[in-house]
């Protein structure tokens, strides 16, 4: 489905202050989205460096996650969204007419709030990227289920109950299975979204480490409403409110001596 998007130029009203800049994965600049006549986004320009973790943090309704799904161009799937600006990904065009919306998603993959398996085994689950990419035989399927299980720190979990339904996991391990789904495509970069907002404290706990192993080889932006877990897991955090950007920053400067006002009272709970 296409999106209705136009093009315009101009300075971005965000940048994160670094003494040195690692290379990017996202270039978004200008970037404004509307479901029909709401604002959702509005100027939104922000640069996310590869293999680091980037918080998006701000009360609900706030543009968050709306944001991170315009960075796969999910949020064409309504048709009443329609955006101008810029998103660069690799210093592609994501916006481009001759841009592959379907490579898109193969190198940036998407972890949800809920676990959602799907309700097949739990090695089913893990090759159903792979198979739809044209991958059949067998050894290299099974390469990869354990590679990817690996990977999302489930494989000795399931090892020996790969053809068990995956609705049979807890809702942790479903959640790290749905992180190596993401991963057998081999993406580039992965979008979390309140990953572990349904989980128990333990559980969490698993995901946020592992969350610290995988931004060795990818690049993680993650939306969370935990200040806490904000503060424990990313490199960088931008503040939304009311569908801007308030301030982005390194992480540790944001929660220790905030430049704006607002984000300090947003992280000392005095709103949101």
């Amino acid at each position: 489905m296409q999106t209705k998007h136009e093009n315009r130029s101009g300075e971005g009203n965000k940048t994160m202050n670094t003494e040195e800049k690692a290379p990017l994965a996202y270039n978004v600049e200008q970037l404004n989205l509307w479901y029909a006549d709401n604002h959702a986004l509005q100027d939104i320009s922000m640069e996310i460096p590869e293999k680091s973790v980037t918080a998006i943090i701000g009360p609900s309704g706030c543009g968050k996650s709306t944001f991170i799904k315009t960075l796969n161009r999910m949020t064409e799937m309504n048709p009443i969204v329609k955006t101008n600006g810029s998103i660069k990904y690799r210093e592609n065009e994501i916006f481009a007419k001759d841009f592959s919306v379907e490579y898109l998603r193969t190198k940036v993959g998407m972890v949800f709030q809920n676990p959602n398996p799907f309700p097949k085994s739990i090695y089913e689950n893990v090759i159903y990227g792979p198979k739809i990419h044209g991958i059949k035989d067998k050894k290299t399927l099974d390469e990869i289920v354990e590679k990817s299980l690996k990977k999302a720190a489930i494989w000795d979990e399931t090892k020996d109950r790969l053809k068990e339904n995956a609705f049979g996991l807890s809702g942790g391990q479903q959640q790290r299975l749905c992180i190596a789904r993401c991963l057998a495509i081999e993406p580039d970069i992965i979008l979390m979204d309140e990953p572990t907002s349904a989980l128990d404290p333990i559980s969490t706990l698993k995901i946020e480490e592992l969350i610290q192993e995988l931004k060795k080889d990818y690049t993680i932006v993650i939306v969370t409403h935990n200040m806490q877990q904000a503060a424990r897991i990313s490199d960088n955090t931008a503040f939304f409110l009311n569908g801007v950007i308030v301030e982005y920053d390194q992480t540790d400067k944001i929660f220790s001596s905030p430049a704006k006002k607002e984000t300090e009272d947003y992280i000392s709970g005095r709103f949101g």
